[in-house]
């Protein structure tokens, strides 16, 4: 088995609002040795929380019992470049996993804008971008292996075992650890970027066509101002209108991250200027066209911490549930200084993805870290809920599982099939008793 180390003092995941302190630290080398961990927890009676890399601001990684990290599994890397098939270790983390596949003259078909996450703590949580016609990256798994709180080895597709893969694709480590995962993948792709400030009464009037008119589109708004941005990506044959790197360096790094995170501090110890600081940002973002490899183009570098709370909601809703969070915004005692932001999936057919089912809109709202947000995201959160609203597992909520039961309409079918796979709750935590139950 791999290493077994004495316990850190703590955990804590990348927002530094979630901490834990593990009894054992477990790093397996096999998927035998996960087998081996689980049977032993649960002869014992103990549990194990399986972690990625801290980018959920929930408690969904924090352990009372064995912390299991993934990073020494070796299972073996298989690409088949004929059938667009790419099997990897569970706990890879997407920037390995595109960097891979770009070796290979391949591509996953959507990614969200970080790529920090595992893939095992991605497609658990459910971890989207924008795109009317893509789904959450968990629709883009094709098979996956499975160690249940039995240390039962199952391996999951449509075709084997189908009614474990409609749940172990997004199941917040609740049924077992994911030891690899087999994702759909596509030929090698650049993306034609088009970033402009716009209105937001004119984004929003437009908005089917403008969904329809491109492969992934978006939006922040920024309070106290009428103003978005506007970012549009869509697939073009060549890598044409590169940025030029200092260019990059300016936008994404200094301005996004040095500056912003200066701004944030700012706002933080003068809320007053808040107003002032957003109008100047949204006056101060320029237009930009630029072509690039799809995974440097969706992703970009997030130094600037914070705290975020994220819905998804039913797409016609979403003008309303903009207006209601304009108004919030409005009444809050304290200032609200990130941009909000508006990205958009398909449904699918997972029965815990918050696209279950229907097309979707999401809201994201955030506030700098130290800065008050609890007031802010349980207003919107009410908002949301009342709306149809399902939160994003790996981002803040304070829903509970009688109030998530009405939401998803396979949340029973999850349960049971919990029941099933771990009855002594080996992979359990006060967490997801919160989320589902006993």
């Amino acid at each position: 088995m791999g290493s077994t180390t004495p316990p850190s003092p703590h955990w804590s995941n990348w927002a530094g609002n979630q901490r834990s302190t593990a009894t054992t630290i477990l790093r397996p080398r096999t998927i035998a040795d996960v087998t081996a961990a689980v049977q032993a927890a649960a002869d014992a009676g103990e549990r194990i929380r399986p972690v990625g890399s801290g980018h959920s601001f929930t408690a969904v990684a924090c352990a009372d019992g064995h912390r299991m990290e993934l990073t020494d599994l070796d299972t073996e890397i298989r690409v088949d470049r004929d059938r667009r098939l790419v099997t990897v270790p569970a706990g890879m983390p997407l920037h390995r996993l595109n960097a891979l596949l770009a070796g290979h003259g391949l591509a996953l078909p959507n990614l969200g804008d970080i790529d920090a996450q595992t893939v095992a703590g991605a497609i658990s949580t459910g971890t989207h971008g924008t795109g009317a016609a893509y789904g959450c990256l968990s629709t883009f798994v094709e098979a996956l292996t499975l160690v249940t709180g039995t240390g039962e080895v199952l391996r999951c597709s449509a075709d084997e075992h189908p009614d474990v893969f409609a749940a172990a694709r997004v199941s917040l480590g609740a049924l077992g650890v994911l030891t690899e995962v087999t994702l759909r993948v596509v030929d090698a792709f650049v993306l034609r970027a088009h970033e402009r400030p716009a209105a937001l009464d004119d984004v929003l009037a437009d908005l089917p066509s403008l969904i329809a008119a491109h492969d992934h589109a978006e939006f922040f708004w920024f309070p106290y101002t009428d103003r978005v941005q506007l970012k549009t990506n869509d697939r073009v044959p060549a890598d044409d209108r590169p940025l030029p790197r200092w260019r990059a360096w300016l936008d994404d790094d200094f301005l996004s991250n040095t500056v912003f995170a200066g701004l944030c501090r700012l706002g933080r110890a003068a809320p007053g200027l808040v107003p002032a600081i957003n109008a100047a940002s949204a006056r101060a973002l320029s237009e930009r066209t630029y072509t690039g490899r799809s995974d440097a183009v969706f992703c970009t570098p997030r130094r600037v911490r914070f705290m975020e709370m994220e819905y998804g909601l039913p797409r016609a809703a979403l003008p309303e549930a903009l207006a209601e969070v304009r108004r919030i915004v409005d009444r809050l005692p304290f200032k609200v200084q990130f941009p909000v932001e508006v990205r958009f999936t398909a449904a699918d057919d997972i029965w815990l993805s918050h696209g279950y089912g229907r097309d979707s809109a999401y809201i994201a709202v955030h506030q700098y870290v130290g800065a008050p947000y609890e007031p802010y995201f349980r207003a919107v959160e009410e908002v949301a809920a009342g709306l149809g609203g399902r939160p994003h597992w790996g981002k803040l909520h304070w829903r509970d599982a009688e109030s998530l039961a009405p939401a998803y309409p396979k949340f029973a079918d999850f349960r049971s099939l919990r029941h099933r796979l771990d009855p002594q709750r080996v992979f359990g935590s006060p967490h997801l008793t919160t989320l589902l139950g006993t």
